[in-house]
């Protein structure tokens, strides 16, 4: 008797225009409901975690097919393996002056935070396993949840404890070469990298991107680059990035069609996060993609034609919270531990993983905190990166925190 398990998969591609459309449709045309799926994504390179539930025998012939795809590096199955996983959820909620304390004292003993304050409602976020956000959600219902924003989980291997390395040797800071014995790499390098699939990647430990000195490109460097290059301020044109909020019927194909849209007018998607929303099967779409106003309003225009798609905005010009989620993995021999734990103190990060050989580090936050911790830790030697798209929710409260940062300060006059 066949049996439905549910699974992790990792693809690591290079990116351009309509590879997720391609990837969408590839599960769409074999009847699989993508249940959460996170993308890193770079000018050049994208990592793809998605959750999907099926057979052990049609999960091989997908991801048989996914490597077929153009610029599909590497595909691996992760379900088994001993990895860390992580989810991002927005969280608003009714909150009035006389609940505030006891919905306080929740956001403690979950470790969540709170990143918007409005007169009867409070925005939270909270990171961890489904499990703990499905909880949270669950106690937060007596008061009333107003918007839900989830992204799709993410997830890094963890290493053997029992595994021995050297130091790293700089400035090749993402070269795992250096944190490996030779006589090891040149054994991985003739290795299969996913179970019953061909593939030519030189990694046989999950998503551990080896830099090879024959390498040209994109795959230079197999590492999610800090510098991903989103277009944040408007060009002369008008042209900026936009984030545009959907919400979906939790269907299969819904993805597939969303995606079609941006791929067949060649909008480059430069962020995108899918999960589930405030109510049953429905889910939230939240995407950024580069354009002008004028662009992006036939954009919309497109997309709430489709069918299964319940609501579309652009809410780049209103007041939104936004967090972002990262997994990052650091080579850490004892005697460079404890700069690198003073750095992610510094951001606020959390160690997840720790071994002979690494950290795994947890970070939320926007793109310009999580680049710059990656780059204060490129000098240690980054051995995975693992990256959710852009949760946006609009605030309550009405602060444009963007807004504020670009205003001048008030001069005292005595």
């Amino acid at each position: 008797m066949l049996r439905i398990q549910r699974y992790t998969i990792s693809v690591f591609v290079g990116d351009e225009s309509g590879m997720i459309n391609r990837i969408a449709g590839v599960f769409s045309r074999r009847g699989y409901n993508i249940e959460s799926l996170a993308v890193g994504l770079n000018r050049d390179k994208a990592l793809f975690t998605i959750v999907v539930s099926g057979t052990d025998r049609v999960l091989q012939q997908v991801m048989k097919q996914l490597y077929k795809l153009v610029n599909v590096r590497k595909v691996e199955d992760l379900s088994k393996k001993p990895r860390v996983e992580r989810e991002l959820m927005l969280l608003k909620v009714n909150v009035p002056a006389a609940q505030r304390t006891e919905v306080l004292g929740l956001v403690d003993i979950f470790r969540a935070r709170v990143v918007d304050v409005a007169e009867d409602s409070l925005t939270l976020e909270v990171t961890g396993d489904a499990g703990k956000l499905a909880s949270l959600e669950r106690r937060m219902t007596k008061f009333g949840i107003k918007e839900l924003a989830r992204t799709g989980k993410i997830s890094l291997l963890r290493d053997k404890s029992e595994e021995v390395v050297a130091p790293p040797i700089l400035p090749q800071a993402t070269s795992v070469s250096s944190l490996t014995k030779v006589s090891d790499l040149e054994k991985r390098a003739s290795e299969k990298v996913v179970t019953d699939i061909p593939m030519t990647s030189s990694s046989a430990e999950g998503d551990v991107y080896a830099v090879e000195s024959d390498d040209e490109g994109v795959w230079s460097h197999q590492v999610l680059d800090p510098d991903w290059g989103d277009v944040e301020a408007a060009e002369p044109n008008g042209y900026m990035s936009h984030t545009l909020s959907m919400v979906v019927n939790d269907a299969p194909g819904v993805l597939n069609r969303v995606t079609g849209v941006f791929a067949r007018r060649g909008y480059n998607i430069q962020s995108l996060a899918v999960g589930l929303s405030e109510r049953q099967g429905i889910s939230r779409i939240t995407t950024v993609v580069p354009g002008t106003d004028e662009s992006i309003r036939k954009l919309l225009h497109q997309l709430s034609k489709l069918i299964d798609v319940v609501q579309v905005q652009d809410i780049t010009h209103l007041p939104f919270a936004q967090r972002e989620l990262m997994l990052i993995k650091i080579s850490a021999l004892p005697s460079a531990r404890r700069d690198i734990l003073d750095i992610a103190n510094v951001f606020r990060a959390k160690t997840v993983d720790l071994s002979n050989r690494s950290i795994t580090l947890e970070l939320t936050g926007d793109l310009e905190k999580m680049a710059a911790l990656q780059h204060l830790l490129e000098p240690y030697g980054i051995l995975e990166v693992a990256r959710t798209g852009r949760l946006a929710l609009v605030r309550d409260s009405g602060v444009d925190s963007k807004l504020l940062g670009q205003l001048q300060p008030l001069q005292a006059s005595y």
